[in-house]
């Protein structure tokens, strides 16, 4: 009996974890940002790509944008753009090819390399809601 539970119990471990819902509703997507990229050099070519004209972006100094959602907590969004999974290979896809994932987004292609959309995935998985994250205006 005990065996059973112990398999049933870690099965239901298993299956919470795989459906992101045993940690109080909220999704959390643990990234290796060092592997991903260089995330101070994400949070300048976010600067410099203009994203802050339609994004709220924390940490992007005049980043206020209305157009596009605010990109705080991204990393705990289950879904980008609506379209797929919050996996590291999706967001770099849509950073680099937003039409390709979504024929009618707003989100212009702004010709971001491979290189760039995985440094500016570092610093979007870096943001966080929690106390001490600061808007630069």
């Amino acid at each position: 009996m005990n065996a059973r539970f112990g398999i049933a119990g870690l099965a239901w471990i298993a299956f919470c974890v795989a459906m992101a819902g045993c940690n109080d509703g909220k999704t959390t997507r643990e990234v290796s940002v060092a592997n991903l990229g260089n995330s101070e050099h994400g949070r300048q070519l976010i600067s410099n790509y203009g994203c802050g004209a339609c994004h709220m972006i924390p940490g992007v100094r005049g980043a206020r944008g209305k157009v596009g959602p605010p990109l705080l907590n991204l990393s705990q969004r289950t879904m980008i753009a609506g379209e797929l999974p919050n996996t590291p290979p999706n967001l770099t896809r849509w950073i680099q090819h937003p039409r390709e994932v979504e024929p009618k987004t707003a989100m212009p292609e702004l010709g971001v390399t491979q290189d760039e959309a995985n440094d500016i995935a570092a610093y979007l998985y870096t943001l966080r809601g929690r106390e001490g994250t600061s808007w630069i205006d």
